[in-house]
């Protein structure tokens, strides 16, 4: 069984998904840069650890990091997962955690990187909009792709309708891609994401498919 650490900053919706998938650790641990992130009830409603490191404290974000890494260093994780994190984390920070640093954001990337994802794909009139899991890297939004998947957009949507909709499949992938890590179905090779065998899905369009 290995262990999980968990970073938000607000409402924490896709931590919620995390904690409920019954996911193969011995332990959780959720921390957060925002003290009145609603996220943190979710967590100790559920019994779960909880630390708040407020980057507002910080004179820069190297000295965040640190201090983000040194309390992560604690719990000597197995996988690190960024679920609703709103800060851009430095070089050194992801550097030291290469391979084990995962993200969900909100579009099939590489397409939309960044905010407002959901309304950029509107005002380009894309027809296929999603979620993307991928590993960390230096370039924000273009690490190593784990898996994504699809939703329709339709004429009349608005951007709360379509977030709504790609927010379903967050829930849906994002413990299936951090259930892959700790069951060593993913192997990151030559920044390529190998995947042993995939969900048994039917009605969403995902990538990888089934073997």
């Amino acid at each position: 069984m290995q262990s999980l650490i968990i970073l938000i900053s607000g409402r924490g919706s896709n931590l919620q998904a995390l904690i409920t998938a019954n996911l193969p650790v011995k332990s959780i641990v959720v921390i957060s840069n925002n003290p009145s992130a609603s996220g943190l009830a979710v967590a100790q409603s559920h019994q779960i650890a909880t630390h708040v490191i407020d980057h507002r404290c910080y004179l820069d974000r190297d000295s965040f990091d640190a201090e983000l890494a040194r309390q992560i260093d604690r719990y000597q994780p197995d996988l690190i997962a960024l679920a609703g994190f709103m800060r851009i984390l430095g070089d050194k920070f992801i550097n030291r955690y290469h391979g084990k640093l995962i993200n969900i954001h909100p579009s099939l990337l590489p397409s939309f990187p960044g905010l407002n994802t959901h309304a950029r794909a509107l005002e380009q009139g894309v027809k296929i909009h999603g979620c993307t899991v991928h590993f960390v890297t230096n370039q924000l939004d273009h690490g190593p792709i784990i898996i994504q998947a699809a939703v329709p957009v339709f004429p009349d949507d608005t951007s709360d309708i379509l977030a709504n909709r790609v927010l379903k499949q967050e829930h849906l992938v994002y413990p299936t891609a951090v259930r892959w890590f700790l069951e060593s179905r993913i192997k990151l090779k030559d920044d390529q994401v190998k995947i042993s065998s995939a969900l048994n899905v039917d009605q969403t369009l995902y990538s990888p498919t089934i073997d």
